[in-house]
């Protein structure tokens, strides 16, 4: 079981980390290898899809970094022998955040540049592989939906899905599972409602609760309804402030509608801490501490963010090392195996430096 003072005391303080494996994420080497390496670099809360492989994946990961954390801490990385929250994400309705790119490679024409092979951030799309099989790669598909608007012929389609919410109950209740977070929407009320009666009889046993919404009309008024309908509430509670998603790694003026967005909240003084998501990149942390949005003495005590979740500029930042990992196989038998992250120190030791250069920005802030 994870202890709480750590991750709790980051948001507390103003210095929470979170990485963002992907709600609808479910390449499990991936996940298992960016879980060990966050881990071990400081993150708080390692989040990830709703669905038990995936859970599993990094719940093993999470069993490894324990053993490894006299290794991090001697080479000065952030892990402090307390293990980050497993959290995973749920949602009340139709959202991004859950859906697949889909699409017949046979119909698409032999003389097609395929522009969606080289814009997905996954590496989702491929044509002409060992195995005969081309298109989306399902399980490496997150859903940022940049493929679609390129393809020179209107192939490429969504589609989207529910997560379910009474599969996680067991997980909770046996403390696997540390936090939950919903996506919801204005306008969504009444499935959150429905949604929430399904997990309330187990919310107690939450860590952390986190609500993800993004911009809207009324938005502010659409939180404090959900704030009265939740209440009370045993566990810590965090509005994530969704403002582009799934867009960090693609420059740095991604960040400013998710650090605007925070302001807006921030501003309605709702119950809980406010933490950044969607468009988070190397930028964050520069544009935050210009605007006086972080915790210091200074400013104390002004609003400010609580933590920032990162995402795709996370999983983009380890990607050349997990790509070699992946390309590394090993073959006892006739069945090939994947290479286990921590099977090779000359690729582990890198990937929590890269993994620690991104955690320090926030955690770097945190007053001696």
């Amino acid at each position: 079981m994870t202890d709480l003072f750590a991750p709790l005391q980051s948001l507390k303080e103003g210095h929470w980390f979170k990485l963002i494996c992907g709600a609808s994420f479910q390449h499990l080497p991936a996940v298992r290898s960016l879980t060990l390496a966050y881990a071990l670099a400081g993150a708080d809360c390692i989040d990830v899809a709703a669905d038990p492989a995936v859970i599993a994946a990094a719940q093993e990961a999470l069993e490894v970094a324990r053993h490894l954390v006299k290794d991090a801490k001697a080479r000065g990385y952030g892990y402090q022998g307390k293990l980050p929250f497993l959290m995973v994400s749920l949602n009340d309705g139709e959202d991004p955040h859950f859906r697949k790119a889909e699409f017949n490679s046979t119909e698409c024409p032999t003389d097609c540049p395929r522009p969606c092979e080289s814009i997905c951030p996954a590496q989702a799309i491929a044509f002409n592989r060992i195995d005969d099989t081309s298109g989306v790669e399902t399980e490496k598909c997150y859903g940022c939906g940049r493929c679609i608007p390129v393809c020179p012929y209107g192939k490429i389609y969504t589609k989207s899905y529910m997560s379910t919410a009474t599969a996680i109950a067991p997980l909770v209740m046996s403390k696997v599972v540390d936090a939950i977070e919903i996506h919801t929407k204005v306008g969504h009320l009444a499935k959150f409602q429905q949604l929430w009666q399904t997990i309330s009889p187990w919310a107690d046993q939450l860590k952390v609760l986190a609500i993800s919404c993004p911009d809207g009309d009324g938005m502010i008024d659409y939180l404090q309804a959900i704030t009265q309908l939740i209440t009370p509430l045993r566990s810590a509670l965090i509005w994530q402030t969704d403002g582009r998603p799934m867009s960090g790694d693609i420059g740095d003026g991604t960040t400013l509608a998710t650090v605007k967005l925070g302001q807006k909240v921030l501003t309605a003084k709702l119950p809980g801490y406010v933490q950044l998501a969607g468009g988070t990149n190397s930028y964050t942390i520069v544009k935050l501490k210009a605007m006086g949005l972080l915790k210091s003495v200074e400013y104390y005590p002004q609003p400010h963010v609580s933590g920032i979740a990162y995402g795709s500029y996370a999983r983009v930042l380890l990607s050349p090392i997990l790509d070699q990992l992946e390309n590394q196989e090993v073959s006892p038998t006739s069945v090939k195996a994947k290479v286990r992250l921590e099977a090779e120190p000359e690729l582990l030791w890198p990937a929590v430096k890269l993994a620690h250069s991104l955690v320090s920005q926030i955690k770097s802030q945190q007053e001696r």
